[in-house]
């Protein structure tokens, strides 16, 4: 069958028989470990200091914005419009992705334009449609805040409070966000109980017949990498995948990928129904030129949202820091 061929050169075993499927897969099994650049290593107190900065206002320019304005824990660091509004109130220009699982990465944006999460830390402070802030605005902020000249200095003791330090607690705060321990997880470990039959089957979908691991690779379902992207158009009401956009767009990673509707660079794809109807219809005759259709039965679609929704942490949710006031 189509599955065991795909499944051939991976250290794997997949028994069909009586309808238990039983894996053990490598590739989808969670690190150990987060990997920090050398030049950013860990530590909790530079974790800590960034993850209050990444939910203070103070850094936007007219102090109503955080970062988790837009990257909401709850809507798996996402934000559930299609397109979150900005500093000048009105709608960004793309869907906000998320910043989970993005320590192993090496493009981020939609585009990739950026190549580490300091710089793409400092793209929506100074962007004028996000936060219309300043890296010398933000730094000339804190310093007027005791409570964070002492952690700055706590976290960073050769450099103190200074642009660059800045950043690098927010990125290393980002490093940190792993989605939780799902039952997808708790499958890989061994326990066969922990999805559901459909769930097991749209698995095989995922890894077979529907052709989605060529891009949602390793344990986070993503490759980390930028494919051209057929969407639907942004005008509302119209749903067939009649705009191209130019360019090259990410691979979202899939932990979680239940509570972050809507869906694609522009948001949309309401649901994850929608999804796999958009990439269904990729596949018909009309879109036979593009590699990322896959022809797949209602019941093989059905079980392939079942899998995806597997991917869900048991316990998504993230508390707010205390923040420093004076």
């Amino acid at each position: 069958m189509r599955l065991k061929a795909i499944l051939t050169g991976l250290t794997a075993v997949f028994v069909l028989g009586g309808g238990t499927y039983r894996m053990e897969l490598p590739e989808f099994a969670r690190p150990a470990r987060i990997p920090f650049p050398d030049e950013a290593p860990y530590s909790p107190q530079k974790a800590a200091l960034g993850k209050m900065l990444f939910f203070d206002a103070r850094l936007s320019g007219a102090q109503n914005l955080s970062c988790a304005s837009c990257h909401n824990p709850s809507f798996g660091w996402e934000t559930p419009v299609p397109h979150a509004i900005g500093a000048r109130r009105t709608p960004l220009a793309r869907h906000t992705p998320t910043v989970e699982n993005l320590a192993e990465s090496h493009l981020f944006f939609w585009d990739g334009r950026a190549d580490s999460l300091e710089e793409q830390a400092l793209g929506p402070i100074t962007h004028p449609d996000e936060m219309n802030s300043s890296l010398a605005e933000v730094v000339d902020r804190l310093a007027g805040i005791s409570g964070y000249r002492t952690y700055f200095d706590i976290a960073f003791p050769d450099e103190g409070l200074a642009p660059a330090s800045v950043l690098e607690a927010l990125a290393t705060y980002q490093r940190t966000l792993r989605s939780g321990w799902s039952p997808f997880d708790n499958w890989v470990e061994g326990d066969e109980d922990a999805l559901s039959p459909a769930a097991k089957r749209g698995f095989g979908v995922f890894i077979g017949a529907g052709g989605c691991r060529d891009c949602h690779s390793g344990w986070a379902f993503t490759d980390h990498a930028l494919h051209p992207s057929i969407v639907p158009s942004d005008t509302p009401g119209e749903t067939a995948p009649s705009q191209t956009e130019e360019g090259m767009f990410k691979t979202p990673g899939l932990r979680n990928i239940a509570l972050r509707a809507p869906y694609m660079h522009n948001g949309s794809l309401a649901t994850l129904h929608d999804v796999v109807e958009h990439y269904r219809r990729l596949a018909t005759p009309a879109f036979q030129d593009d590699p990322s259709g896959a022809s797949l039965s209602d019941r093989e679609a059905s079980d392939l949202i079942a899998f995806l929704q597997s991917l869900t942490a048991y316990e998504p949710h993230v508390t707010a820091p205390a923040l420093p006031v004076d």
